[in-house]
């Protein structure tokens, strides 16, 4: 009797090792990802998978069959779709990095102050005429565009930003990255849009704009060099010629906008 129950907690001891390796390994590859565009992948699969359950719970025989179909399919394109995120893991393997402590995400004071830093910062800006691009990311992670750029995590602040865009100084080419009330890198590099549409005197930085704009929901403002104009885009499409009160006004709908409706968007869009 004594032996058996020996047999019982060393199997238990065993399943809880299993289980909490598990999970740590689970835990470090979601924040590998977890400020990337792969994660809304992720979510996705996620949720075709409830689907997939309620299908067959409520005995939907075609629906199933055809969610069965998908999720064989992202067997295989899965270590595609994430290959850049399954480099990333091996590489931390190697260097022995990837049972880290990951830092807190540092939080905001108050969203008015981000909004008039940023504002304060473009009128500025406008007025020299420095050319700049400054990106706020939002619910989709743009971590692989941080990367291309020089980190800085950084307080945000306006005479922060101006100085990053001075001309022939390191930082002022490609794109400031602003994740909450820090700047996350600069000199960013971003995809740019390949819209036909585009109007011909529209420069690097406004085609840039419209090309994270079109694969994300972040937000870029934009001032150009050329004309000192300051121009905003969202969702592949740039409203131009913003003055200051325009600008303040649009910055705050579109953080409002964020924070009232954390509370009621379906799970797959954490």
């Amino acid at each position: 009797m004594a032996e058996f129950l020996s047999q019982i907690r060393n199997f238990e001891f065993r399943s809880a090792i299993d289980i909490i390796v598990v999970a740590v390994v689970f835990y470090q590859f979601y924040m590998l990802i977890k400020r990337t565009r792969a994660v809304q992948l992720v979510k996705g699969v996620m949720v075709l998978v409830a689907v997939s359950l309620l299908a067959r719970f409520f005995h939907l025989t075609t629906i199933s069959w055809i969610l069965d179909k998908l999720l064989q399919m992202f067997v295989i394109a899965i270590p595609v779709v994430f290959q850049p995120e399954l480099r990333k893991v091996l590489e931390q393997l190697g260097r022995g990095r990837f049972f880290t402590r990951h830092p807190s995400t540092p939080g905001l004071d108050t969203q008015e102050q981000v909004v008039e830093e940023l504002v304060r910062c473009t009128q500025v800006l406008s007025k020299t005429r420095i050319g700049a691009l400054i990106v706020l990311e939002r619910k989709t992670g743009i971590q692989d565009f941080v990367e291309t750029g020089i980190k800085i995590d950084g307080m945000l602040s306006s005479e922060f930003l101006v100085n990053i865009f001075i001309p022939n100084t390191p930082l002022h080419d490609g794109a400031v990255i602003v994740r909450q009330d820090r700047v996350a890198a600069a000199g960013c590099f971003l995809p740019l849009s390949e819209n036909p549409n585009i109007q011909k005197e529209l420069g690097t930085r406004h085609r840039a704009a419209l090309g994270l704009t079109e694969i994300t929901d972040a937000l870029a403002i934009v001032v150009s060099e050329e004309t000192g104009a300051i121009s905003v885009g969202i969702d592949g499409t740039l409203t131009r010629f913003m003055d200051e009160k325009m600008m303040r006004e649009l910055l705050m709908s579109e953080l409002e906008i964020k924070s009232l409706s954390s509370s009621v968007i379906p799970f797959w869009r954490w």
